[in-house]
């Protein structure tokens, strides 16, 4: 039970001096939840109440299920911008938006539940680093630029960097100056905070100083907007919208985002798992409680979730020592919906706005870019496309491109593997690249080496490479394959290596067989039967020599 229910094995061991930790962390991440869920649900082309309402019921269902003690679920700027840009241009009106957002993280919790229980956590592996590098820093530009409306007070664009640009380029005239001073005011407001006082709640400071601004100076009706009337009380259980349509429009975009969703949460959680190490992060557990809290908020009206990096660092700091900390701030979050919402009427979108573009900052890895470039890897490449296509295609361009890179870049490698020509290295029995040492000849010996498992994507490539080489040598007849780099091979890598073995051998090259590892050499074997037998050696060296160390399996 405590394998799938975490819980079980932090609240019977709950100790009292962790109380204090846990509540002051608790109520430091509910205020940072309180600005951001409204922000963020802004970014989903949801009201703003929405954002709370991601904060509720989901953070309570984490605790319960999650394996992580820091981890701070809600809401969070990438998912907010993937769920509008995968909801948008199936909603014909408001009430679809919202209906298509929660039938969203029904999907995207059903889907991570199931990869969950199945144990398929690598999948997230399908998105390479700087892949996801680069659609993150696209992306967090693109959620800056499109704050930009309200910053200025126009009207909003929708699209890629280009679109919005010229859409605000061609309303510039319209913006209000009050907008804009209000928006700037609170960005550097919230920096400023941020960097002279990193524990103060800059976000909070920054509503609460609009709030009081508009109430007292009216500038409302000077043309800033305002959020206006949020609805009070708790969300009502009400089961998500399932139209068949609407779910095989949203599939695609729901498997993208659970897997982005889990992506994000699962590295901020081992980092601070690590930091804190009593305690381990299990991925496959990380699923299963994403997947019921994105369920169980789907029923209360909540847009999908994940961990955030900044709240699951602040909730660490804060001294969070078990989930109890997202309990509290879950209670926080609702006693706002209860009493607090008349509070936030006068509340202008402009430092909403502020708070979005002040978050996402962050987010833009700049630093990763140019290790990148200093590797001269490809990665820079991937990084570059990914970047590109989310930034000018779209967000869900980017991502289905930057995941299509990752696994077509995966492919080809395993399809060419790096193979070398070996030779020893002088006054030893080492056999080294002969590109990379300098090594002494053997005369009529070929050493061929192959790093990586031999399958049907590339046991063709191996053969030719073998062919080649053979061929560019004159005088050659005796030739070893060193098969220590070969980990796995199926069906047609052994009939590749079998066909090459009886084609060398009848042109006067004899083959032997190196550091073959138990079970490749075992599927080889059941591949020939007992219609003749091969002879493996121990070492490069023996082979070489053909010493009498050789042996048949």
């Amino acid at each position: 039970m405590r394998r799938f229910f975490p819980i079980l094995a932090w609240l019977p061991a709950y100790e009292k001096i962790w109380l204090k930790g846990d509540l002051a962390a608790g109520v430091t991440v509910g205020v940072m939840l309180i600005p951001q869920g409204m922000a963020y649900a802004l970014i989903a082309g949801l009201p703003p109440e929405y954002g709370l309402y991601a904060a509720v019921v989901p953070l309570l269902i984490y605790a319960i299920f999650g394996s992580s003690r820091h981890l701070a679920v809600g809401p969070v700027a990438l998912i907010a911008l993937l769920v509008a840009s995968a909801v948008s241009p199936l909603a014909d009106s408001p009430e679809e938006h919202i209906a298509l957002s929660v039938l969203l993280a029904l999907m995207i919790g059903v889907l991570q539940l199931a990869f969950g229980l199945m144990r398929m956590g690598f999948l997230v592996n399908l998105l390479s680093h700087p892949v996801l590098s680069g659609f993150i820093s696209a992306a967090a530009i693109v959620i800056g630029m499109s704050q930009l409306h309200h910053l200025l007070g126009v009207d909003a664009v929708s699209g890629g960097l280009h679109e919005i640009v010229y859409g605000i380029g061609a309303q510039i005239t319209q913006a209000s100056p009050w907008t804009a001073a209000i928006g700037l005011g609170a960005i550097a407001l919230i920096l400023a905070l941020k960097k002279a006082a990193p524990r103060v709640p800059g976000a909070l400071i920054a509503v609460a100083a609009g709030v009081l601004l508009l109430a007292l100076t009216g500038l409302d009706a000077r043309g800033v907007r305002i959020v206006g009337e949020i609805p009070a009380g708790l969300p009502a259980f009400s089961a998500p919208m399932l139209q068949w349509n609407a779910i095989t429009a949203l599939f695609p975009m729901a498997l993208a985002i659970s897997l982005v969703a889990f992506m994000e949460s699962i590295a901020v959680a081992k980092v601070i798992q690590r930091k804190a190490g009593d305690y381990e992060v299990n991925a496959n557990q990380e699923l299963i409680a994403l997947g019921a809290a994105n369920i169980g908020g789907s029923f209360f009206q909540a847009f999908p979730v994940t961990g955030g990096f900044s709240r699951t660092a602040v909730n660490h700091d804060a001294g969070a020592r078990t989930g109890l900390a997202g309990v509290v701030s879950a209670g926080g979050v609702t006693l706002t919906l209860l009493f607090f919402t008349p509070l936030f009427y006068y509340l202008p979108k402009a430092v909403l706005a502020a708070v979005i573009i002040a978050a996402v900052y962050g987010l833009i890895e700049t630093n990763h870019f140019i290790r990148l470039w200093r590797l001269g890897h490809y990665d820079r490449y991937l990084f570059l496309a990914a970047f590109g296509g989310t930034l000018f295609l779209g967000v869900k361009e980017g991502i289905l491109l930057g995941v299509a890179l990752s696994v077509l870049m995966l492919l080809y490698r395993s399809a060419r593997p790096h193979c070398a020509v070996l030779g020893r290295v002088p006054g030893t029995s080492v056999y080294r690249n002969i590109n990379r040492y300098d090594t002494e000849p053997v005369e009529g010996l070929l050493i061929f080496r192959p790093d990586g498992p031999m399958h049907f994507a590339n046991a063709e490539y191996l053969r030719d490479q073998v062919y080649g080489i053979v061929a560019h040598t004159p005088g050659v007849r005796r030739l070893v394959l060193d098969l220590n780099g070969v980990n796995d091979i199926d069906s047609t890598g052994v009939e590749q290596l079998l066909e090459l073995i009886e084609q060398l051998d009848a042109q006067g090259v004899h083959v032997r067989l190196a550091e073959v590892k138990g079970p490749v050499r075992d599927l080889i074997n059941r591949a020939v039967g007992g219609e003749r037998g091969l002879r493996y050696y121990m070492t490069i060296d023996a082979a070489v020599d053909g010493a009498e160390d050789s042996f048949d399996r």
